[in-house]
């Protein structure tokens, strides 16, 4: 028995400790928000964050995490920099069809807890690991900025609370 600790939870889990994060999360815990892609970490759908560095859970094995925080999307948004982020998103209409969207999200909030105010370079190469097949880059860009507008806005206050993780980025 493995027992994992997500998004501020531990949940005991009876699999091989070779299962990949990504299917420990879909298939036993039916946290879908996380996507299948590539299966060979190259496309960055199936991000997650690893005690706040991004991870392509596809193929990092839950042996990896045991005494390990894991963030999925369904829980970005109760940290103040992934709301900032997932709000951007909303505002700029980034996402099309959507499917990339969870992953970039992830990648794009690890980038401003570590960078918060990237220049166009230090998003570029943040993002790099993370393809959209519609092609969103330029908004993906725009809404990094402009959370990390956001975030240095409100530096020195207080966060608002945070809502309800909802599930899915749609």
């Amino acid at each position: 028995m493995t027992v994992l600790t997500i998004n501020g939870k531990q949940h005991q889990i009876d699999l091989p400790e070779d299962t990949p994060i990504l299917w420990t999360l879909r298939d036993q815990l039916g946290m879908t928000g996380t996507k299948f892609g590539c299966g060979m970490a190259l496309c960055g759908a199936c991000t997650v964050h690893l005690d706040g560095e991004p991870i392509r859970s596809c193929v990092t094995p839950i042996s990896a995490a045991v005494n390990k925080k894991i963030t999925t999307i369904e829980a970005v948004e109760q940290d103040h920099i992934g709301k900032a982020v997932q709000d951007a998103w909303m505002a700029l209409g980034v996402p099309q069809c959507g499917y990339c969207q969870s992953g970039q999200i992830m990648s794009a909030t690890a980038l401003l807890k570590k960078v918060p105010k990237p220049d166009d370079k230090q998003i570029m190469d943040a993002m790099s690991g993370n393809i959209c097949r519609c092609g969103t880059y330029t908004r993906i860009h725009a809404a990094i900025k402009q959370a990390s507008t956001t975030l240095a806005g409100s530096a020195g206050k207080a966060p608002a609370p945070a809502a309800k993780a909802k599930g899915e980025v749609k």
